[in-house]
Order: C-alpha cells, then sequence, then structure tokens
C-alpha cells in the first residue's frame, strides 16, 4: 500500500500536498476496511477526488497551465474507473475494487503525482515569482 512519504512525495505547494495527504489517508481507510465498511470508505475516497480534480481544475487555470487538457483527461479518466469500482462494490463484486484500490490507484497516484502534478506545481511556481 502506497504511504505518504515526504521525501518523494512533496510537491512544495502546501494545498497540493495537503490534498494528496488526505488523498493517501482515505485510500489507506478503504484498502483497510472491513467489507461491511468498505463503500462507505470508497465513496468518502471518490467525493474527495472528485473535489481534489476540481481544486487542481482550479490552479490549472489561474496559472494557465499549458498540459490541461491531458490532465484534466487523466482526471476525467480515474473519475470514470472510481464510478465503475464503485459500481462493482454495489453489485457485491469487492474483490475487483478491492484490487482497484490497492494496486490500480496507488500505481496511478505515484505515476500522476511524478509527472502531470509536479509539472503542475512547477508551472503554479514559476506563474506565482513573476
Amino acid at each position: 500500500m502506497l504511504t505518504w512519504n515526504d521525501a518523494s512525495h512533496t510537491l512544495d505547494m502546501p494545498q497540493m500536498d495537503a490534498t494528496h495527504r488526505e488523498f493517501l489517508a482515505l485510500l489507506a481507510d478503504a484498502v483497510q476496511a472491513a467489507d461491511a465498511d468498505f463503500l462507505a470508505r470508497f465513496d468518502a475516497l471518490l467525493e474527495h477526488t472528485q473535489r481534489h480534480f476540481d481544486s487542481e481544475g482550479v490552479l490549472m487555470r489561474a496559472c494557465n497551465f499549458p498540459a490541461i487538457a491531458e490532465h484534466e483527461g487523466d482526471h476525467r479518466r480515474i473519475l470514470g474507473e472510481l464510478a465503475d469500482a464503485r459500481c462493482d462494490v454495489a453489485a457485491g463484486r469487492l474483490d475487483a475494487a478491492r484490487h482497484y484500490a490497492e494496486v490500480v490507484l496507488p500505481d496511478w497516484f505515484a505515476f500522476h503525482l511524478a509527472t502531470m502534478d509536479t509539472c503542475l506545481a512547477a508551472t503554479l511556481k514559476r506563474a506565482a515569482a513573476g
């Protein structure tokens, strides 16, 4: 399971870092939840992720981020996958949703953070520097 690591996850952007820490905490809550609690924990993760992506969208527009289409496209893909996984849970297919939360989301997050979010943070820092 992926857990927050200051050395490899911090972007030196307090708002983004706090959101990412919360994402990983909610992901861990879902992964560790008993079957009876999984749907509620997964819903909390899904709701947070929507707000997380909305917030990044605002940041991207504020700095005229050049890769906004690609970044938001990745966000839409993940939200769609989360919705599909939630349908799996609602249909009693917990194994599929748990696999998504335990394997797919952590792998996606690590890559997305290292690429798209790192580029966004650099663009935001340049814009703030003037």
